[in-house]
């Protein structure tokens, strides 16, 4: 644990912080020119030290804060080089005019004008002006841009860091609701395999002989959970990994199962799905792409009966995927599993219920995120 009396900062503090080195690198103290040394040690000086930042933000800050010294360090060394070539160039040209000086204060000490002006001559042939300064500009260089760039980035760094952060808290907290749920071998497509334990469904190529009952579905690849649930928390977690194609998400009791459905919230399903191998999307209309980089190998679903909230979780990277918000229940919800088509092969891989890992650091007094009162409260379940 982190002491009461530590200081921490945000990513609008880091932004502050970097933007008083903006104003100093481009102003300077007091309003004048900062020259890159000065402004160099301001940055240092003025950016908090990653020791003030909670452990998960340190390596990012300490990244950002030393690309950002090495940018300027990179700009100062380049200043310098460019400042050494003029004074280089600056002191020949004064070694020059200080020797043109002496020959021409030694022949002007002659009382023979003939010989003055043809020393005159012979001096001043092969002489080259001397380079117009007036003409030279240094630029000091005020890192605007640098620094500039480098809050964006800072902050976007650290506003991901954050969201990781309170994501990873919100989805261990949320597993504490996690249910039992079974597949529903009533509800199945007929040609869906199901394992003896139901927890595993994948899509077969020969139909089973079982009863075209009304709540079985007759033409998509889908099946429900045994357990059904009216009120409350719940959570579970599928293992999604190796396929091509599925949805999965929450159903009302009452959704069209025959024919062609529409997996929409309006017709009852709250739903997330992968298409073509790589296409993440949240079953609304217009679609909404989710948040993925790389291929999801387990999706955590949760469900707040009375908030009227589906959220659901990249388990392996505690990211959130997608929230439906403001939804309203007024019926029984039953989780919803669709292995999608085989493709020839390439979908076979099952859908697969998987317990929940639970963090052995959490426990039950670990938070605040759901109301006291209510905290431990979790779904009544319909068997």
């Amino acid at each position: 644990m982190l002491k009461e009396e530590r200081k921490f900062y945000t990513d609008a503090d880091m932004a502050i912080a970097l933007m008083d080195c903006h104003d100093h690198l481009y102003k300077g103290p007091g309003g004048g020119v900062s020259t890159p040394s000065k402004s160099l040690g301001f940055v240092r000086q003025r950016v908090p030290s990653v020791s003030s930042l909670d452990v998960e933000s340190e390596s990012c800050v300490e990244r950002s804060q030393a690309e950002l010294i090495g940018v300027i360090e990179e700009k100062q060394k380049t200043a310098e080089k460019q400042a050494e070539g003029l004074i280089e160039d600056l002191q020949q040209e004064v070694t020059q005019l200080e020797k043109r000086s002496s020959e021409l204060k030694q022949i002007s000490h002659t009382d023979d004008h003939l010989h003055l002006l043809q020393s005159f001559t012979s001096n001043n042939t092969g002489w080259r002006p001397t380079k117009d300064w007036t003409k030279v500009i240094v630029y000091l260089s005020s890192y605007v841009e640098t620094v500039r760039t480098a809050v964006s980035q800072l902050e976007k760094t650290i506003s991901q860091e954050m969201n990781k952060q309170l994501c990873d808290v919100e989805l261990r907290r949320i597993q504490q609701y996690e249910v039992d749920v079974t597949l529903d071998p009533d509800t199945a497509l007929p040609y869906l395999i199901l394992s003896d334990d139901r927890k595993q469904v994948s899509r077969g190529n020969l139909r089973n002989n079982v009863p075209d009952n009304t709540e079985r579905f007759s033409a998509w690849p889908s099946v429900l959970g045994k357990q059904s649930f009216s009120s409350g928390r719940f959570y579970y977690e599928v293992q999604v990994g190796g396929k091509t194609d599925w949805d999965i998400g929450v159903a009302r009791e009452s959704i069209n199962r025959k024919g062609s459905i529409c997996l929409r919230p309006n017709n009852g399903y709250w739903t997330i799905r992968l298409m073509n191998g790589n296409e993440y999307e949240a079953n609304v209309y217009p679609d909404v792409l989710l948040p993925v980089r790389e291929e999801l190998q387990k999706v955590g679903v949760f469900v707040d009966y009375e908030e009227g909230l589906v959220s659901f979780y990249d388990v392996e990277t505690r990211v959130s995927l997608y929230s439906f918000t403001g939804c309203t229940f007024t019926e029984r919800l039953y989780p919803f599993f669709c292995p999608c088509h085989n493709y020839n092969g390439r979908n076979s891989a099952p859908l697969i219920i998987s317990p929940v890992k639970m963090d052995a650091g959490l426990g039950e007094d670990s938070g605040n995120m759901f109301p006291p009162s209510s905290k431990r409260r979790k779904a009544r379940r319909n068997q």
